[in-house]
């Protein structure tokens, strides 16, 4: 799953409203639930780093972003479906296999390969939605027609920009750019910090303190402008009333249409 990774073929149908489920029945569960999240906070702050750098473009942050936060995906596939991950989601696509654990593999394997390419995209939000409940936790792998949220935060890419423009504006748009480019990277360092406090370090925090945790996160752009969102959620605490005893794929549940109709009033989840 590097930038360098081919193409996935594999459909949507196994994304459109749906989750994955994965139980944390011990401590050790809940060890590599912890790491997996500060991965993905630490992804957040590589990626603030890289904009605030102006030898640095847009899309670089972004595959750097990407790169970070894969190795997230790698370890909760290899754990779930073993090393051959790929080949078990693909037999899943071709219809050799119909099962619980080659629809998660196909899952992943889609959403993370959709997750790459959204930034070359147009219109279109990837929305990933995490949430923490006493014995599991879900991840829910959302993409949204449009290019922002209701409380997104906007900055522009030059090398994405087509407009021909005279030296006498070009030197102002450039730092407008990198200025916008800045606010944002410090609101993606504010956004890792909620996934820590979310999320927190199970041998530090009281089990009571760590049963409920939940974040939206949303970036999209649309011609030379970006956009980044991430909010906390609180999980519904009667979502499920049965445990889990093993991974498995569920429905989107009563959050993914609370943020829906709270963040996405524009837009429509289409994968």
């Amino acid at each position: 799953m590097s930038g360098r990774q081919g193409r996935f073929n594999g459909d949507t149908k196994v994304l459109h409203q749906r989750a994955v489920r994965i139980p944390l029945p011990d401590l050790e569960a809940e060890r590599v639930f912890h790491e997996n999240m500060l991965t993905i906070a630490a992804a957040l702050e590589r990626k603030a780093d890289l904009l605030a750098d102006p030898e640095v473009t847009v899309l670089d942050a972004y595959e750097a972003q990407f790169d970070h936060a894969a190795e997230s995906f790698k370890r909760r596939l290899r754990r779930i479906v073993g090393d051959d991950y790929k080949a078990v989601a693909r037999a899943y696509h071709r219809g050799d296999r119909d099962d619980r654990i080659g629809a998660i593999a196909a899952y992943y394997l889609e959403g993370a390969w959709r997750a790459q390419q959204q930034a070359t995209i147009t219109d279109m939000l990837y929305a990933p939605l995490v949430l923490r409940y006493p014995d599991s936790f879900t991840v829910n792998i959302r993409f949204a027609n449009g290019h922002k949220t209701t409380e997104a935060i906007r900055y522009e890419s030059p090398e994405h920009s087509t407009d021909d423009l005279d030296e006498e504006y070009a030197e102002t748009y450039y730092d407008e750019s990198h200025y916008s480019q800045r606010r944002a990277a410090t609101y993606l360092e504010q956004g890792a910090e909620i996934i820590r406090e979310e999320f927190p370090d199970p041998d530090e925090t009281a089990r009571e303190e760590r049963e409920y945790g939940g974040f939206v996160s949303a970036s999209g752009r649309r011609g030379s402008v970006f956009s980044a969102m991430l909010e906390r959620v609180e999980p519904d605490p009667d979502r499920f009333p049965e445990p889990v005893d093993e991974p498995t794929l569920v429905e989107a549940g009563p959050e993914a249409r609370r943020t829906e109709r709270e963040y996405f009033r524009d837009s429509e989840i289409v994968h």
